[in-house]
């Protein structure tokens, strides 16, 4: 009887346990399941409610765009359910240190175009400004959903599923240089702004840094950049954006504040309005310099950040604060534009796993032929002689010890190297260069 009594005492602790695991295990899923289903209402506040009893004001830009200054307090972030109690942080708690070096002048091989680059702002600005109390969202009309509805995943339904399965996600041509191996705090990078070709509305083409962490599958992600993407934002002017998803873009992704999560406090940038001016091969180039920086609160693993710097750039800045645990973005050193509270995230709150610098287009027909014609960067292959191509350069990470610092180990790749090239260049230089792009179709990727 003593051993039968055993038996039963250790198989009711083995069943606490497993009903323990199983409680863990549906959280987790319930946390990423309430995300999901919290963006098609704040998609539908964003563009009609919000926009009908918040206005402040309204600035008609000379591109067509219309900026609406909305009461800070009645902003769309706040929809998400898992930010139904938040308290919004007006400013971080901790101030952004900028990196100071001679290379950050030199962008190319013997060529010092620090001084004439002017720098990058956005064009609502030329037509006036938002008050304090409220921040600038870029409207979008009844009329323009009914056209064409904003896409708010990175990710549709695959359409030809005979499609190749050698690009890293169904639909997305990537040229990246990536870093891992490393629990990274944060990614910085001066990233050329282009206006790429883009085929068809439902296609876009980006250039930006990424911060993931998790399996490929199932990944976070924290991006930011320019983008020409006609599906979301109507048009195709290049325009500074700002992305997150919490499961590889399956059912959640998310553009600037078009649904609920990200929490913006500035009133002067505009997510999702046009960047100005654009490089030209023929004339000045122009940059913005991406840089996401996590900073740890009595350890590694606790805040990130991320910065944006302006010196003939346009610099986007984007940071966890240390004493919140909320990604941070900020632009020009000195404007904090919003951020992504850590209750969004499970594995980011953390660390990221992988940095991400390069392109991406987004079309159904990558991978598979006929191929898009859309173009990535500005539609050339890398070209690191006259820089007349996407590129990234000045890139950094910060690692546990909390230093920036060229990254130990990176490597290339390119989903279709015939569509979209890459050139690491690192030999004989000052600072190592990425340049990647490509036309998408052309005689060798037909």
């Amino acid at each position: 009887m003593s051993v039968l009594r055993m038996e039963f005492k250790w198989m009711i602790v083995l069943l606490l346990l497993l009903l323990l695991l199983f409680g863990t295990i549906f959280t987790t899923i319930s946390s990423k399941t309430v995300v999901n289903d919290s963006f098609s209402s704040g998609q539908e506040r964003a563009t009609t409610d919000l926009h009908k009893s918040h206005v402040i004001k309204s600035i008609q830009s000379e591109d067509g765009d219309i900026i609406d200054c909305i009461d800070i307090y009645k902003q769309p972030a706040f929809d998400h359910p898992a930010l139904k109690d938040h308290k919004i942080q007006l400013r971080p708690s901790h101030d952004v240190k900028t990196e100071t070096t001679s290379a950050s002048k030199k962008t190319s091989v013997g060529r010092n175009i620090g001084s004439p680059v002017t720098v990058t702002t956005q064009t609502w600005h030329k037509s006036g400004s938002c008050p304090k109390g409220t921040i600038p969202v870029r409207r979008h009309s009844a009329s323009n959903y009914a056209r064409k509805t904003p896409v708010l995943l990175h990710n549709e339904k695959q359409s030809n599923e005979s499609k190749k399965l050698y690009l890293l996600q169904t639909n997305h041509s990537m040229a990246i240089l990536h870093a891992d191996g490393f629990a990274y705090m944060g990614a910085k990078g001066d990233i050329r702004v282009w206006n790429p070709k883009v085929e068809s509305n439902d296609e876009y083409s980006t250039s930006q840094v990424a911060l993931k962490s998790g399996p490929y599958y199932d990944y976070e992600a924290i991006e930011a950049g320019w983008a020409v993407n006609p599906k979301v934002y109507g048009d195709r002017k290049t325009r500074l954006f700002v992305y997150w998803t919490v499961d590889a873009n399956q059912r959640t992704g998310c553009f600037d504040v078009t649904c609920p999560g990200f929490v913006q406090t500035s009133n002067e940038i505009a997510l999702g309005a046009a960047i100005y001016p654009i490089s030209n091969p023929t004339g000045l180039p122009y940059q913005i310099t991406i840089y996401i920086h996590k900073v740890g609160k009595n350890s590694a693993y606790t805040k990130r950040r991320t910065f944006i710097v302006f010196s003939a750039y346009f610099v986007v800045f984007g940071i966890q604060d240390p004493a919140t645990s909320n990604w941070w973005v900020q632009y020009g050193e000195t404007i904090n534009i919003g951020y992504w509270p850590h209750a969004l995230f499970a594995l980011l709150k953390f660390h990221a796993e992988t940095v991400q610098w390069g392109g991406e287009v987004y079309s159904p027909r990558v991978g598979t032929h006929p191929h898009t014609s859309t173009a990535m960067g500005n539609g050339q292959f890398p070209d690191y002689v006259f820089g007349n191509s996407g590129s990234v350069k000045r890139m950094r990470v910060v690692e546990n010890n909390m230093v920036l610092r060229l990254p130990q180990w990176v490597n290339g790749w390119s989903d279709e190297y015939d569509c979209y090239g890459i050139f690491y260049l690192s030999d004989y230089v000052e600072e190592p260069e990425f340049y990647f792009g490509g036309p998408g179709r052309n005689p060798v990727c037909p």
